[in-house]
C-alpha cells in the first residue's frame, strides 16, 4: 500500500511537467524532465525516509517525552546500567544494579579515583547503605554519604530522577525509530538541564544535548546517550534501562 502510494506521487508530480509538442522547444522540454526527475524522486524518498518503518509519521517529540515522563512515575522495579565510552569528566566509569521506587537497591559501581580505579559492591536498605571493596567485609554509611559519590536509588525518584529528567528535556525532536533490546523505540534527540543529569550521572557540569530511546509500546525510558566533555576529556554516558517491575529482592548483608 505504501509503494503504491509513493507511485502514485511520483506520477503526480510528473504531470505537472508541461508536455511540449514538436517544435524548437521540444528538445528544450525533454531536457527540462531529465533534470527534474532526479530532483522530484528525491523528494520522494526524503518524505517516505521521514517516517517510521511502519509507514506512518513519526510521533513529536515533546508530546513523547511527556508521555514516558508520566509513564516512568508509575515504574515500580527496574534494572540498571551504566557505560561510559571514551573519557567523560565523570568519577562512575561503570554501575548497574536493580532498584526499587522505595529507594532500595542493590548492585556494583566502578568509580575513579585519583586516576585508580575502585570497585564496590553496594546494598541500600532503608536508611542504611552498606558496601564494600574487594577485600574484607561490608561497611555502611548514611545515603548522604552516598549521595556524594552516587545515588542509584534517584533513578526512579518522581522528581529528581528519570521522570524529572525526561519531563524538563527541551527541543525534543524525534528522529527515527529503531531496535532497542530487540524491541521497536522511539530514538529522540532532546536538550536536558544540567541540574537533572547531575543526579543521574553525579559529576556531570554542563548542560547536555543527547538522544534517548522510548519504548514504542509502553512509553517508557530504555536507553540514553549523554555526550560530556571535550577534547582529551570527551566521551560518552551510556544508561540503560530493563526488567521493568520485575520482582527484586534486597537482601541484607550480615553484620
Amino acid at each position: 500500500m505504501v509503494a503504491s502510494i509513493r507511485a502514485v506521487s511520483i506520477r503526480s508530480l510528473f504531470s505537472q511537467i508541461p508536455r511540449l509538442g514538436p517544435g524548437p522547444y521540444a528538445p528544450r522540454g525533454r531536457t527540462l524532465g531529465r533534470k527534474l526527475a532526479p530532483a522530484l524522486v528525491a523528494l520522494c524518498l526524503a518524505a517516505a525516509c521521514s517516517s517510521s518503518p511502519g509507514g506512518g509519521a513519526l510521533p513529536g517529540g515533546s508530546d513523547l517525552m511527556k508521555k514516558s515522563a508520566e509513564t516512568m512515575r508509575a515504574v515500580k522495579t527496574v534494572a540498571f546500567t551504566i557505560a561510559t565510552e571514551g573519557r567523560p569528566p565523570v568519577p562512575v566509569r561503570h554501575a548497574e544494579g536493580s532498584l526499587t521506587r522505595e529507594g532500595d537497591a542493590q548492585g556494583t559501581v566502578r568509580v575513579e579515583v585519583l586516576g585508580t580505579l575502585q570497585e564496590l559492591a553496594f546494598v541500600l536498605a532503608g536508611d542504611t547503605v552498606y558496601f564494600k571493596g574487594p577485600t574484607g567485609g561490608y561497611q555502611t554509611m548514611t545515603r548522604e554519604q552516598l549521595a556524594a559519590i552516587y545515588d542509584p536509588s534517584a533513578i526512579l525518584d518522581p522528581a529528581k530522577g528519570v521522570p524529572g529528567l525526561l519531563s524538563g528535556a527541551t527541543g525534543a525532536k524525534t528522529e527515527a525509530e529503531e531496535k532497542v533490546g530487540g524491541a521497536d523505540a522511539y530514538r529522540v534527540a532532546v536538550h536536558l538541564p544540567r541540574q537533572m543529569v547531575t543526579t543521574l550521572v553525579p559529576g556531570v557540569n554542563q548542560e547536555v544535548d543527547g538522544r534517548v530511546w522510548v519504548d514504542k509500546a509502553t512509553g517508557r525510558l530504555v536507553k540514553a546517550s549523554l555526550p560530556l566533555g571535550s577534547g582529551a576529556n570527551a566521551g560518552t554516558v551510556l544508561v540503560t534501562l530493563d526488567d521493568y517491575d520485575a520482582p527484586v529482592t534486597i537482601t541484607t548483608p550480615a553484620k
